[in-house]
């Protein structure tokens, strides 16, 4: 954590010398030693890291899944032929239904209500396996549709349901690990969309080879069928798995239980979530609506975001160098292994120094160049080195400016859902729109696509150096002893600002 003067020191993941952070030790730790206590606080981490990390990670990789294997669908077939011939659609109509558009108009609509609903309720062990059942029969509903009326609805409820997943994901991190450890673990979780997005080809390469006209059905119906089954199961076993926040969370024993409350409390200066009765639904959303720093976070990762939007169309991207179905769906998935790598490296160094603002840029910057050189080359080998550079060039930043937002607005807990919420479907809007920008006509180059997220790309990296510049501003004001009302709010509470709480840069 900063020192008084704003100054982050290198953080140290283990055992912690707690007696002396300055937050009164909760009566079920007074008595243990530093040894003990800092031994305590390795095993509670261990067995969250242990029961949360893992299946929220399986969770995300169907919840990408089922969202976007409309893409893969889209050239699992004979000759590279799928849902779209099949049934008959325009490029424009495939837009419309598919990832895009219709999806997302149900995925933003529901975000900020269904974050704010888990905050008010505190049982995210309950809430999101539920809300994944509903989504896993949605995805397999996928596979009887004959038209595209039935395309847009089957779309629009799937987005609508797997809304609550990723902002309400986000909250939950946030809800147990400190900001130390919130940028590593939010690599961990969408390290989920990333390798879901690296094996849907090889699932779909599979399928496309061996399920094919089995009981009379399309290859790309069988891939909604069993991922939607896949779906479904392992949403019943998270529900034995998965904690819910540390207060209501009955498995711990009193001391971890206490532990776990009070450090969130230390690392900020004031508690964290307390009752369902102490949370007030909307009080929350009019906190972030009138935080600067929300509308700056939105536009940096709505450039983001945007300029990510290639992945809906990855498949679609790669097979413009010409090779069959099935190495086309293979080749989609080195870009994502290596993204996965990248951001698994970067967002342990932002943890490890404190900084954020650096892990987020220098990565956009390689993205940017991977557009710019997509867009130009017309070899095969350059392409594919753009292509193996789009995916860690766009999303090494991304997971850090994800806790960026946790860092930056880390109090009231309904505020930080909220806010959470609120910048996720937002940024997620732009899928709407730039899903036009891939229409195949445009192939094989995507000139106006790559532009544009060139151009989003340069508007992220703008709002990173705002944001950071507004953040070094607070901390000189809260250097100085300058309680305006201002500062006491972006920072959560007096009490966090009398602690010693900075903004992480």
């Amino acid at each position: 954590m900063e020192d008084a003067n704003g100054v982050t020191g290198t953080v140290d993941n283990g055992p912690a010398q707690l007696a002396g952070r300055g937050v009164k030790l909760p009566d079920e730790l007074v008595g243990l030693s530093d040894k003990e206590l800092g031994a305590l606080e390795l095993k509670l981490r261990k067995k969250i890291d242990l029961r949360l990390l893992p299946m929220i990670i399986l969770i995300y990789i169907m919840n990408y899944l089922d969202r976007n294997n409309i893409a893969s669908a889209r050239i699992a077939g004979p000759n590279g032929k799928g849902i779209q011939d099949e049934l008959s659609l325009t490029s424009s109509q495939y837009q419309v239904g598919t990832t895009i558009s219709i999806l997302f108009v149900g995925y933003l609509l529901m975000q900020v209500p269904s974050n704010l609903f888990l905050n008010k309720i505190g049982l995210p062990a309950v809430y999101l396996p539920t809300c994944m059942i509903v989504w896993g029969v949605i995805s397999s509903a996928t596979a009887g549709v004959h038209s595209y009326g039935g395309l847009i609805a089957v779309r629009f409820f799937l987005g609508f349901v797997e809304a609550a997943f990723f902002p309400g994901a986000l909250f939950y991190l946030s809800s147990w690990y400190t900001r130390k450890e919130l940028g590593l673990r939010t690599a961990l979780l969408y390290s989920g969309s990333l390798v879901s997005g690296a094996f849907s080809g090889l699932i779909s390469a599979g399928i496309t080879s061996g399920l094919d006209g089995v009981h009379g059905l399309r290859a790309w119906r069988w891939l909604f069928i069993i991922e939607g089954i896949v779906t479904i199961t392992i949403a019943f076993i998270s529900f034995f798995i998965l904690p819910n926040f540390p207060r209501t969370t009955t498995w711990l024993t009193p001391q971890e239980r206490a532990l776990a409350v009070w450090r969130l409390e230390e690392d900020i200066g004031v508690d964290d979530w307390t009752s369902s009765s102490a949370q007030s639904i909307w009080h929350g959303f009019a906190l972030a609506v009138k935080d600067p720093k929300v509308y700056v976070l939105t536009l940096i990762l709505t450039g983001i975001v945007s300029a990510g939007s290639v992945t809906n169309f990855f498949p679609t991207v790669v097979q413009t160098l010409n090779f069959g179905t099935i190495q086309t769906l293979l080749l989609t998935t080195p870009p994502y292994v290596l993204a996965v790598i990248t951001s698994m490296a970067n967002a342990w160094h932002a943890d490890r120094t404190g900084e954020r603002f650096l892990h987020v840029v220098l990565p956009l910057c390689v993205g940017l160049a991977a557009f710019i050189i997509a867009a130009c080359a017309t070899s095969t080998a350059a392409r594919y080195v753009s292509m193996m550079l789009m995916v860690p060039g766009v999303y090494t930043g991304y997971v850090v400016c994800l806790a960026w937002i946790s860092n930056s607005i880390p109090r009231p807990p309904a505020k930080r859902a909220a806010a959470l919420a609120l910048i996720n479907a937002v940024s997620n809007a732009s899928s709407i729109w730039a899903s036009y920008l891939y229409p195949q006509s445009a192939s094989p180059r995507y000139v106006m696509a790559f532009a544009v997220n060139c151009g989003t790309v340069g508007v992220a990296i703008i709002g990173a150096a705002v944001l950071r510049v507004m953040l070094m501003r607070l901390n000189r004001k809260l250097d100085r002893g300058n309680l305006v009302e201002g500062a006491v709010q972006a920072a959560g509470s007096e009490a966090a600002i009398q602690k010693g709480f900075r903004f992480l840069l």
